[in-house]
């Protein structure tokens, strides 16, 4: 039997930097974002030889570790590792991993990818889990036990899917689903480009920095997280009223504020890709994730979508639509062992219905 598991990537409309502690523990955070429909995915096998095999399939370069459940996180395949041993697992396993973005793109993948494995962990084990705890989990592999610097939003994002908004406080964290109507959903299809940068970048310096000056008192970045929470809730009214023309006028504002954390959350190249978008109907957006490149997420005027999008790729970006995902994590069976046993056998794999059903919301 191989478990498959699949949880999605995700945008962030406004908040991210508000959602990273020590900031959350005094002031609580808030962040608006959706999924998409790109993923991070997991299937998990048995294997013969004790121990664990982990296979990162990577955009440039895939990455086999082999290790026993004694050994530390120092290595390659770290995530998946910590992921195994938080849940307790020592079976012998093969866990195979890629994702539809590569880490840096400022869409989550990292953590919608460790939210898959534990999504599959727990299918493998039969040890059914909420959603917000596969979150919680999630976040403590990422930052305490592999130790990347950081925030808490796109864990709970990949778990639940959907819109929503998503608010951060010391003594807990609060997943308000919104109810988007068809027509809005739609619009936002029709308007929202994704464009790539050509770079991407770990979040870890980036992040790392900002909570270095939050600590150290700096106003500027104090006064821009207040106001990128204040907007936030500005950008979630206009969204749940369908004000669309207005939601992306702050995507644009949301970028000025975000700019103010880190000077290296943008750079020439970027600046220079944004100014052509404005230049050709775009009326806001702004840089996904936590900077330095990855993706733009650009708002068009009505009727310049398509303008838009030619200035873009003839700028060098690879330009694609944004499709929202209402379900979060999911996870089924394929009905075969190994490829020798149903290539043997000559048959089909029989393939149990893709559910999220054992993660009670």
């Amino acid at each position: 039997m191989i478990i498959r598991s699949r949880a999605p990537l995700r945008v962030s409309f406004s908040g991210g930097g508000t959602d990273v502690p020590p900031y959350t523990d005094k002031y609580g955070g808030v962040v608006l974002s959706s999924t998409i429909k790109k993923y991070a995915y997991c299937s998990i096998r048995p294997r013969v030889e004790d121990g664990l095999q982990v296979n990162s399939m990577g955009w440039t370069t895939g990455i086999t570790a082999e290790a026993s459940y004694a050994q530390s996180l120092n290595g390659d395949a770290d995530l998946a590792r910590a992921a195994v041993r938080r849940m307790g697992v020592t079976d012998r396993l093969e866990v195979n991993t890629c994702s539809d973005c590569p880490p840096g793109s400022g869409l989550g993948s990292s953590s919608a990818l460790v939210v898959a494995i534990l999504g599959g962990l727990c299918e493998w084990s039969a040890k059914p889990m909420e959603r917000k705890r596969v979150a919680e989990m999630a976040y403590l592999i990422e930052r305490s036990d592999v130790g990347i610097p950081g925030g808490m939003q796109d864990q709970y994002a990949a778990a639940m899917g959907g819109f929503n908004l998503i608010r951060f406080e010391k003594e807990g964290v609060t997943v308000k689903p919104l109810a988007i109507s068809g027509a809005i959903r739609n619009e936002l299809e029709y308007r929202l480009l994704l464009c790539s940068t050509g770079t991407t970048r770990p979040s870890g310096g980036i992040l790392g920095r900002q909570i270095k000056s939050y600590r150290e008192g700096n106003p500027t970045v104090l006064e821009a997280l207040h106001e990128i929470k204040k907007l936030t809730f500005d950008l979630n009214d206009e969204l749940v009223r369908g004000r669309v023309e207005e939601f992306g006028e702050l995507l644009g504002r949301e970028w000025d504020l975000k700019k103010k954390l880190d000077p290296a959350i943008s750079n020439d190249e970027v600046d220079k890709l944004y100014r052509t978008a404005l230049a050709n109907g775009a009326i806001g957006g702004k840089l996904l994730g936590a900077g330095g490149g990855g993706y733009l997420l650009l708002f068009a005027e009505d009727g310049s979508h398509k303008r838009l999008s030619s200035a873009m790729i003839k700028a060098g970006s690879r330009v694609e639509n944004v499709r929202f995902e209402d379900v979060g994590l999911e996870t089924w069976k394929v009905g075969y062992r190994d490829r020798e046993q149903r290539d043997r056998a000559g048959q089909r794999p029989q393939i149990s219905e893709a559910r999220p059903a054992s993660y009670a919301l």
